[in-house]
């Protein structure tokens, strides 16, 4: 019944601007009780219980950083059958992000195009909807740097939003890979990488005495990083026991939407058009990092068959966004059901 629903109501919600969508959609979710968000999605997603990380996953699927910024409706996402839920990405001060519009649709690519820049409330107020949450689930937390803190000081906002969001994170990503943040991806090269993958893993091993609680910390790469530097992103990888990587983020890149409408937009391109791209990074890492980092793999996931690629390819663990925006909730139940 859900798949013939969800049709209905995308086009409905598509009529829409699509920010004004999304934060209606998000508004609703917050408010729904959890039995008729079960109905829709959770209820029918089967256990397929994994440990990666040290943690114990329901599913390895999850909900990619961005869909909720803030922390809104964390258990609801839960609710309809996520085996994880990431939220932020979030900033040590409230920032309104990039002038709007800044999020377009691209539908007969069955994508999206993005340039939002980090809006959001600021990590306070994330840690304040997490603890009424009261979440029992498996949650990351997603850290970045405000807009106007310049690049030779991100790590301080990092280690900021690390110390505020550790004792409610079942682990914390540090996101370097966003296209809409002036200078945020040459955190993934040389010097910049080490000093700031150091710092963070100096404070982690700090706060894990002081909480009794390790926090697995994950670093989000985008899909646009050059053959030869991966092996150099790997590399530090393992030399800083970094617990886990996502690949990948959104990309510059406008192979397979050219002509259509939209495709010049500025911002980051998800959807169909990043799944081959983003899949052949994760299969470069996994030959990179031999089994030493766990990967998340995001980017492109439209079906069952798209995730089962991304395993094959040396993935974990999955997360979805563009998808769900497109599918809905049977995409998650489909996902899960691929990899029993």
């Amino acid at each position: 019944m859900l798949d013939v629903f969800y049709p209905v109501l995308r086009s409905l919600l598509f009529k829409l601007d699509p920010e004004t969508a999304h934060d209606w959609t998000l508004t609703l979710m917050g408010a729904a009780p959890r039995q008729p968000l079960r109905w829709l999605g959770g209820g029918c997603v089967p256990a397929v219980p994994c440990r990666v990380m040290g943690l114990d996953f329901p599913n390895p699927v999850g909900l990619a950083a961005g869909l909720d910024k803030n922390g809104e409706c964390i258990n609801a996402w839960s609710a309809l059958g996520f085996g994880f839920v990431e939220i932020g990405t979030v900033t040590p001060r409230p920032q309104p992000g990039n002038p709007k519009p800044r999020l377009f649709r691209l539908p007969q690519a069955q994508a999206l195009i993005n340039r939002m820049g980090f809006n959001n409330k600021g990590v306070d107020y994330l840690v304040d909807r997490v603890r009424q949450a009261r979440f029992q689930g498996v949650l990351g937390i997603n850290i970045g740097k405000n807009a106007d803190t310049p690049v030779e000081r991100a790590t301080e906002d990092y280690l900021i939003c690390l110390r505020k969001v550790y004792a409610w994170a079942s682990y914390v990503t540090v996101n370097i890979s966003s296209p809409n943040t002036v200078g945020l991806r040459d955190l993934q090269y040389g010097a910049a990488l080490e000093q700031l993958l150091s710092s963070l893993k100096t404070e982690q091993g700090r706060l894990a005495a002081e909480f009794g609680r390790y926090v697995p910390l994950v670093v989000k790469i985008a899909p646009d990083l050059g053959d030869a530097d991966l092996p150099a992103v790997g590399q530090a990888l393992r030399q800083h026991g970094i617990d886990g990587v996502i690949a990948t983020n959104t990309t510059f890149s406008r192979a397979g939407v050219e002509g259509l409408a939209h495709a010049e937009q500025a911002g980051g391109l998800s959807g169909a058009p990043l799944l081959e791209r983003s899949t052949a990074v994760v299969r470069q890492l996994a030959a990179i990092l031999e089994g030493q980092v766990p990967i998340i793999a995001a980017g492109g996931i439209m079906s069952g068959a798209d995730a089962a690629a991304k395993l094959a390819a040396g993935a974990s663990l999955v997360q979805i966004y563009t998808g769900f925006i497109y599918r809905g909730p049977p995409l998650v139940r489909e996902v899960v059901q691929a990899l029993r």
